[in-house]
């Protein structure tokens, strides 16, 4: 699934330069994708989509400026795992995901069928998150997204 996600975010622009779901199955098949991986990774965009429609109307445009304490509840922490919390954190904390993405994150990160989420699944993730609403990456997030853990000896600081 991962792949096709990536595949996507290389190839397309945006959400809506993609083509009409039958053809972008076509499309995908005939490049070598599972039939299998091609629907999990549309249906988790689908949902994607549905998610970052839920919270632009459940929550106010304030709660994007919220300076409030994310804490998780036991059943995220088990899926989600240390290494997914505390780069989710960093990236919140480094001003690179706002509360409302955060929680899209955590939310699409809690879909996936992996528990823990690896840290390389969610960074595509958080890719995917900011593909869909149109954000593009700044360059310091980009490095972080893309960086090959076994090149960061060195741990990150929140401060």
């Amino acid at each position: 699934m991962f792949e096709v996600l990536v595949y996507l975010y290389e190839t397309y622009y945006r959400p809506d330069a993609c083509p009409e779901p039958e053809a972008l199955v076509k499309k995908l098949s005939a490049i070598g994708f599972e039939e299998d991986e091609i629907s999990k990774a549309l249906g988790w965009l689908t949902d994607l989509a549905e998610t970052n429609h839920a919270y632009a109307d459940r929550y106010p445009q304030q709660t994007a400026f919220s300076f409030g304490m994310r804490i998780y509840a036991p059943q995220e922490m088990d899926a989600l795992g240390t290494a997914a919390i505390g780069f989710v954190q960093f990236l919140e904390s480094a001003k690179m995901l706002n509360p409302v993405q955060r929680e899209i994150v955590i939310e699409r990160a809690l879909a996936v069928s992996e528990s823990p989420v690896s840290l390389d699944k969610l960074k595509v993730i958080v890719l995917m998150v900011l593909w869909s609403q149109g954000k593009e990456p700044d360059g310091l997030m980009f490095d972080e997204l893309f960086l090959d853990d076994d090149e960061d000896p060195e741990p990150r600081l929140l401060h």
